[in-house]
């Protein structure tokens, strides 16, 4: 009696590095699996790496002084600070902004932190009042994005404050005209009507 039915082309895999298939004989032979092995080798080259940059970074703090440790820490604490300060203004600045550019110090560990940085934010003037509002709300809205907004951010907010300002009375001053447009324009549509009466 058969329990089971095997086919020249049945393959099994029968663990990680391994697997089974029959011959042309129909008997089962073990094999490694090459595309197994890569993998496994690869996952293991970079959690090597990683257990390496690890171990080379407590080293190289085990081996600095109390007063060295508290810099490096500082220093890290600075950079992840800068960072996303950095990060706020480009999330919030859509196509207005820069890439970020930092300024580096070199900590007792031999490992750069950024201790600095900026981007740069562009208002551009819009071809309406409308479109300049627009611009101007969203640099103010990518220079205090950040949650401890710095002097300069305050000053290109300001900046682009001022540019709303102006682009606001544009526009109450094209409503005004318009409205005395259509004030003028009754008014002589009314004086043509009333030239017409008295001609009759």
């Amino acid at each position: 009696m058969k329990i089971m039915e095997i086919g020249s082309a049945s393959h099994y895999n029968i663990g990680i590095n391994y697997s089974i298939k029959l011959n042309e004989e129909e008997i089962l032979v073990f094999e490694d699996d090459p595309l197994r092995e890569k993998k496994t080798s690869d996952e293991e080259k970079i959690e090597k790496e990683q257990e390496e940059k690890k171990s080379a970074e407590d080293s190289s703090t085990e081996k600095l002084s109390e007063d060295e440790k508290r810099l490096v820490q500082d220093l890290r604490s600075r950079d992840a600070e800068v960072r996303t300060h950095e990060a706020a203004h480009q999330a919030a600045g859509g196509g207005m902004t820069g890439a970020a550019s930092y300024t580096y110090q070199q900590g007792p560990d031999g490992r750069m932190y950024a201790i600095g940085g900026e981007v740069s934010i562009s208002i551009p003037s819009g071809s309406t009042p409308q479109e300049s509002m627009r611009n101007a709300q969203q640099a103010i809205a990518a220079a205090m994005a950040p949650a401890d907004p710095s002097g300069q951010d305050f000053a290109v907010a300001s900046s682009a404050m001022v540019m709303l300002m102006k682009a606001q009375q544009q526009l109450l001053k094209e409503s005004q005209e318009g409205i005395l447009g259509k004030e003028v324009y009754k008014s002589e549509a009314q004086k043509n009507t009333q030239d017409k009466k008295d001609i009759s």
